[in-house]
């Protein structure tokens, strides 16, 4: 509901972030190995997407129908009463609380499910990016050498047919102004890409700390209420927890790979012009982009394990208050 009111009340936002991936995806290099490496990196984040979306609405299934298949008169928590319906079990009371039950679970599980899932889709989407420009700035060099050789096939042949081989000046001139221009190709992605990412985590970084708040009270809940009897509800919240830390993770390791891939793009081989280039690259690519909770904490798996050992010593505590 958290996220669901984000896209409410900044809708406009919402929809330029949208628009500008678009965008950015229409202005991606021509590259078929880049393209290869998007389109690879991208399924990823769809089977992600996937698993997660399956996990939450199966779930939100299994709750409802396990009262259908019990026998006897059940709904989904038996000693949850509510309010005005009593008693509970007889009709029309128990088809009434039912079906107001069964919609709460509904959405519950499907605006949750739906929007993380987009989340998932935008922020794999820069993740696919990063790793796909780092494999062209690790083959920039060899590409270079690649066209060089192209070009002098195509346009360096004098009328007997005889190679003519330019001197070393012409070479790197052909060279760098090759490389110049695919640096500036991988600059204006990532600059759009560092954009997006900034934007999506000024619109929900106050929702995700408020869910995680809820999401953590909701598992420290269901551990006091014994796992017996709520068995069921944990994977829920579990999986949210966990996907938003993986989410944040493996952009991070993205970016980090990125990064050591400017690094390692052969830059001691460009003229100046390009090394500047590299060098403004590099400091922009040292600042990691992240998602926060609430500018907190970093999404990632150290997170995920604070988050875990958080529950459980306040589930400790509680249980030995209780005792």
């Amino acid at each position: 509901m958290l996220y669901y009111s984000q896209l409410t009340v900044r809708r406009k936002v919402i929809k330029n972030i949208v628009d500008g991936y678009l965008a950015c995806d229409a202005q991606t290099l021509k590259s078929d190995r880049f393209r290869q490496n998007l389109l690879k990196g991208l399924r990823i984040v769809k089977k992600r997407g996937l698993i997660f979306w399956m996990v939450i609405i199966g779930n939100g299934t299994i709750y409802i129908m396990k009262p259908i298949v019990t026998p006897g008169r059940h709904i989904m928590e038996d000693l949850f009463i509510i309010y005005g319906l009593e008693p509970m079990f007889e009709s029309p009371n128990y088809e009434i609380g039912f079906l107001l039950t069964a919609g709460g679970v509904i959405c519950t599980c499907y605006l949750p499910a739906n929007i993380t899932a987009l989340l998932t889709v935008l922020i794999g989407y820069t993740e696919a990016t990063m790793l796909a420009l780092s494999e062209e700035l690790v083959h920039l060099w060899s590409d270079a050498q690649e066209h060089y050789n192209k070009y002098l096939l195509e346009t360096q042949v004098d009328n007997a047919g005889a190679l003519v081989t330019p001197n070393d000046d012409i070479k790197n001139q052909i060279i760098n102004k090759y490389i110049k221009q695919k640096l500036e190709e991988i600059v204006k992605i990532h600059t759009t890409n560092i954009n997006l990412i900034q934007q999506i985590e000024h619109v929900f970084r106050g929702a995700i700390a408020v869910e995680f708040l809820l999401l953590i009270t909701g598992l420290i809940s269901e551990l006091l209420g014994g796992l017996e009897n709520t068995y069921i509800e944990m994977p829920f919240a579990l999986m949210q927890v966990a996907m938003d830390c993986l989410t944040g993770q493996r952009m991070m390791d993205a970016c980090d790979k990125f990064e050591n891939s400017v690094y390692d793009c052969k830059w001691e081989n460009f003229n100046v012009a390009n090394m500047r280039t590299v060098l403004l690259m590099l400091q922009n690519a040292q600042k990691t982009m992240v998602l926060s909770a609430g500018g907190m904490t970093q999404l990632s798996f150290t997170c995920l394990m604070t988050v875990i050992r958080s529950i459980y010593s306040a589930y400790t505590t509680l249980r030995s208050m209780m005792a």
